[in-house]
């Protein structure tokens, strides 16, 4: 089973700008699109509530022909076009699709950041976790968010194992970000953040990468889109995970960044199972 996740920051842009940007993330796409995963997880799609145009959906099935699409927006009272999450899967697969509100803080569950596909042996899931925002403005609302996803987690994995995957805008460890000792009072390293993301895996969930590269630094998947240089010195944050069920560890065969060259933000990051789904 092979597995991609992304998030873009706009699929709009992606599939209709005119920009150098978009052309590159068009360019990650086709190249995303040749690697033939089962199943597509993209966040921050940025999409109305009316979710992809026609001309959207025909650019995707031009890129991605033989797939399914499902979404979720983000919704009143929540921002217009804001967050929002996407799924690709092969046409022969027929999962149960969900759309979980997991009693978050107001107004994120309106803001479309998880959709979930369940499968005769497994669930496949992805979220765009809450930002904590300049000034940690939204740190106190994101610590009851991690609380409420690692319930809706493990009432799945109770069920069955789970592959989950997205943007969890924490990074970890030190190791997980070129500079750690600057980063202890910003978004997305706080201590807070950390051990809510320690406690998600200690309830039964393994980070893939970090369970093959136990020690591998300067591995990462996002590098700040305004600041120039970030990526040509390589002053990056892993944030982008996938996580599986514990007792799925042993069936991970890899996973693994797709380089997507000078584009900045973030990477695709890819997880390949010695799992079948049909």
């Amino acid at each position: 089973m092979k597995l991609i996740s992304w998030n873009i920051d706009s699929i709009n842009a992606a599939l209709t700008g005119t920009s150098t940007r978009a052309g590159e993330t068009r360019d990650v796409l086709h190249r995303l699109a040749a690697l033939q995963p089962d199943v597509l997880a993209i966040q921050e799609t940025k999409l109305s509530k009316n979710g992809p145009t026609k001309k959207h959906l025909t650019v995707l099935n031009e890129i991605f022909p033989g797939y399914q699409v499902v979404w979720r927006s983000s919704v009143e009272p929540a921002r217009k076009g804001y967050a929002g999450t996407m799924y690709l899967y092969r046409e022969d697969l027929k999962p149960k699709v969900s759309y979980p509100r997991i009693g978050a803080p107001e107004p994120m569950d309106d803001e479309g950041r998880i959709i979930t596909l369940e499968f005769p042996n497994c669930f496949v899931t992805e979220v765009y976790t809450p930002n904590s925002g300049t000034g940690l403005r939204r740190l106190d609302e994101r610590q009851v968010w991690d609380d409420r996803y690692r319930d809706y987690l493990q009432q799945l994995d109770q069920q069955k194992p789970v592959i989950a995957s997205g943007d969890f805008n924490v990074a970890h460890e030190p190791i997980d970000l070129a500079h750690p000792e600057n980063n202890h009072h910003s978004a997305g390293f706080t201590n807070e953040e950390r051990e809510h993301f320690t406690k998600l895996l200690a309830a039964g969930f393994t980070d893939s990468f970090r369970h093959l590269h136990p020690e591998t630094a300067g591995i990462y998947s996002w590098w700040a889109q305004r600041v120039i240089t970030s990526k040509q010195n390589n002053s990056g944050w892993r944030i982008d995970y996938w996580l599986v069920s514990d007792r799925l560890a042993d069936q991970v065969v890899s996973s693994s960044m797709i380089d997507t060259g000078a584009r900045r933000d973030h990477t695709p990051i890819e997880l390949e199972l010695d799992l079948v789904v049909d």
